[in-house]
C-alpha cells in the first residue's frame, strides 16, 4: 500500500488555516531573541556537522545549505536505487523515511547502517527520522519522543563517528493539533536524553501542528528547546504545506528564525493545491534561497496521493511537474544545491575542469518531453554529472541534472522549438565549456487517437456524501498533454468540490479539465483526481469515461 503525507494532518489543515491569523498576531516574538550564550564545555561541541551563529556549518566550518528530497524508505526498502537516482538530479541531502517499530516495521541496525553507506556513497548528507511519533497526542498509534530517542540510542554503535555525514532527525512532525503546547517539554527531554546518552550530532527537531507550528508553539518556545542542547548543536525544522498559502506567511515565519540567530530548515514542504488549499512553493524555495535555508521536499515517490511524487513509481525518467518544479524550477535543487565538501568537493590542487560534452542528439520527441543523449566528458580525476542548459534569447537557464550522459526533460510546452546545450563538471566544482547546441522542436499534442484507462473508487461514505478517486492512466507510447475526462454520474451525484482537475457538471455529466500539475500524462503513466460529493440513498459508480473524446478501458 502505498503511503502519503499523513493524512490525518491533512484532515486538521482547516482547522490550521482557521488558527492562522491567530497565530501570526499573537506568538509573542520576544521569545526568539537572542539571549546571552551559556558555557559549553569545548569537548562537547561537534566536530562534525554542526551549528554555528545559528547556521549549520560542516566540520571545516564550511556553510551547508540544505537541498534535497524526503525518501519513504520505512514503506520501500527495495527502492535502493532511489538514493543515486536523487543524488542525479542534483540534490546534496536526503532526509530518509525510518520506523522503530512502534507503528511500522522496526528499521535494524544492519538496514539504518547500509542506508547511511549508500548516502556516502551517493555524496549525500543522510538526515535520518523515526516517522512513528507523527501527530502524537491526536494520532493514537504514534510513539512519543521519548520512545524515538531510545531508538537512536539503540543505534548508538551505527550513528558513532558518523558526525561528518548524517543528521538525526529525532520524530516526524512530533504532535497534532491537541494540545500543541505539550510539544515543548518532551522536546527538550528527548534532546537531553541523547545528549546524555553522548550523542554529539547535529539534532532537528520537528513542529508540533503535524509539523506546520501554525499555533506557533516551536517558534514561541525556539529559544528555550535551543538552550536547553548543552552542544548547542540543534537545527529547527517547519513543514510547510496548505497552512502556508501566502508570502506573508512564508516569509514572517522564516524571518522570525534568522532574525533571532536560531538555526531553521523546511524540512518538509509541498507545492500542488489539494482540497484544503494551495501551498505557495514560489515563495518556500525564493526564501530559502534568499536567506541560505535548506529544504527538503516531500517526496522521491510512492505517495497514496501520487500528487506528492517528485518521480512516478520510482522511476527518474518519470519526472512529475512537481518534480519538474522542484528539481529544475527556479531556485529548484538544479540550480541551487552544493555538495557537501567533506566528499571531496572544493579539494585544493584540482583546478582543471572537463572537456566539453559532445553535441547532444534528441530522440523520443513528444508535445512535452524530449530524451538528450551527449558524448561523455573527460576529466583528470572523474566526471561528476552534468548540467542539461537551455539556450535563448542570450541566456540560459538549467533544466536538467544527470550522471549519465542522457537525460529526460518534461515538462515542455506542445509545439515549442527549444535549443539545449551540456556542460560537464567534476567533483571539485570545475564546469567545462558549453556543448554545441541541439535545436527541438516540440509535437502539437494535438493528434487524434488517445488511449487510455481509467479506475474510479470511492474512499469514503457518509450520510449524504462521499469521497472518491478517479485514475487516469495512459497507455499510449506518447505523452498527452493537456486532457478533459468526462462521465455520467447514474444517482444524481453532485461534485461538491475537486482537486488535481476543475469539475464542470450539467445535470448529471461531469467534464473535468485538468490542473496544471496533472496536465501531463507520461505514456504508461497516470494522475490521480480526488472529489468529494452529495449523494442521495443509492451510490452507483460511472461507468464510461472519455477522455479527450477517446473512449477509456475501466480499471
Amino acid at each position: 500500500m502505498r503511503r502519503t503525507r499523513s493524512t490525518t494532518r491533512k484532515n486538521h489543515v482547516r482547522a490550521a488555516l482557521a488558527g492562522l491569523a491567530a497565530f501570526l498576531g499573537l506568538v509573542v516574538l520576544g521569545a526568539l531573541v537572542p539571549t546571552a550564550a551559556h558555557a559549553r564545555a569545548p569537548e562537547a561541541l561537534a566536530t562534525g556537522l554542526h551549528i554555528e551563529d545559528g547556521r549549520l556549518v560542516e566540520g571545516n566550518g564550511n556553510d551547508f545549505v540544505m537541498r534535497g528530497v524526503n525518501h519513504a524508505h520505512t514503506w520501500y526498502p527495495g527502492e535502493t536505487q532511489s538514493l543515486a537516482d536523487i543524488k542525479a538530479f542534483g540534490a546534496n541531502t536526503v532526509r530518509v523515511v525510518l520506523s522503530n517499530g512502534h507503528r511500522w516495521t522496526k528499521n535494524s541496525a544492519e538496514d539504518v547502517a547500509a542506508v547511511i553507506a549508500r548516502c556516502k556513497a551517493n555524496r549525500l548528507i543522510c538526515v535520518l527520522e523515526v516517522h512513528d511519533t507523527t501527530g502524537y497526542a491526536e494520532e493514537t498509534a504514534a510513539a512519543t519522543l521519548d520512545q524515538a530517542a531510545d531508538y537512536w540510542i539503540g543505534l548508538k554503535d551505527v550513528l558513532a563517528g558518523q558526525e561528518d555525514y548524517v543528521v538525526i532527525n529525532i520524530g516526524n512532525e512530533p504532535w497534532g493539533n491537541t494540545n500543541p503546547a505539550g510539544w515543548t517539554d518532551p522536546t527538550i527531554a528527548a534532546v537531553k536524553k541523547l545528549r546524555g546518552a553522548g550523542f554529539t550530532h547535529t539534532v532537528m527537531v520537528d513542529a508540533p501542528n503535524w509539523g506546520q507550528d501554525w499555533q506557533g508553539v516551536m517558534r514561541a518556545n525556539a529559544r528555550a528547546v535551543y538552550d536547553a542542547d548543552p552542544t548547542g548543536n540543534l537545527i529547527f525544522s517547519i513543514h510547510m504545506y496548505s497552512v502556508f498559502d501566502t508570502a506573508a506567511e512564508i516569509t514572517d515565519y522564516l524571518n522570525a528564525f534568522v532574525n533571532a540567530g536560531l538555526p531553521l530548515l523546511i524540512g518538509e514542504f509541498g507545492g500542488p493545491a489539494d482540497q484544503y488549499g494551495d501551498p505557495d512553493e514560489d515563495t518556500m524555495m525564493a526564501a530559502a534561497q534568499r536567506l541560505d535555508l535548506g529544504y527538503l521536499a516531500w517526496s522521491w515517490s510512492g505517495n497514496t496521493d501520487p500528487v506528492l511524487d517528485l518521480v512516478i513509481d520510482f522511476d527518474p525518467g518519470r519526472l512529475s511537474s512537481w518534480g519538474q518544479r522542484v528539481f529544475n524550477g527556479a531556485d529548484g535543487i538544479a540550480r541551487t544545491a552544493k555538495e557537501a565538501t567533506v566528499f571531496g568537493g572544493g579539494t585544493p590542487g584540482d583546478t582543471q575542469a572537463p572537456t566539453a560534452p559532445g553535441t547532444p542528439a534528441a530522440s523520443a520527441v513528444a508535445a512535452t518531453s524530449v530524451t538528450l543523449t551527449w558524448t561523455a566528458a573527460t576529466d583528470n580525476v572523474g566526471v561528476a554529472g552534468y548540467d542539461v542548459v537551455r539556450v535563448g534569447g542570450g541566456s540560459e537557464s538549467t533544466v536538467a541534472a544527470s550522471t549519465t550522459n542522457t537525460a529526460t526533460l518534461t515538462g515542455l510546452t506542445a509545439a515549442t522549438a527549444y535549443t539545449f546545450a551540456v556542460y560537464a563538471r567534476d567533483a571539485a566544482g570545475n564546469r567545462s565549456a558549453r556543448s554545441a547546441t541541439v535545436n527541438v522542436t516540440t509535437e502539437d499534442g494535438s493528434s487524434p487517437g488517445t488511449a487510455c484507462s481509467v479506475g474510479y473508487r470511492v474512499t469514503n461514505e457518509w450520510p449524504g456524501g462521499f469521497q472518491g478517486e478517479i485514475t487516469l492512466r495512459n497507455t499510449g507510447a506518447a505523452v498527452i498533454s493537456g486532457w478533459r475526462l468526462v462521465f455520467a454520474f447514474a444517482d444524481g451525484q453532485t461534485v461538491s468540490n475537486m482537486w488535481g482537475g476543475t469539475p464542470t457538471q450539467s445535470g448529471a455529466t461531469v467534464s473535468v479539465a485538468a490542473a496544471s500539475y496533472t496536465s501531463t500524462i507520461p505514456a504508461s503513466g497516470s494522475v490521480t483526481v480526488g472529489f468529494t460529493a452529495v449523494r442521495g440513498g443509492v451510490n452507483t459508480a460511472p461507468t464510461a469515461f472519455a477522455l479527450n473524446g477517446a473512449t477509456c478501458a475501466t480499471t
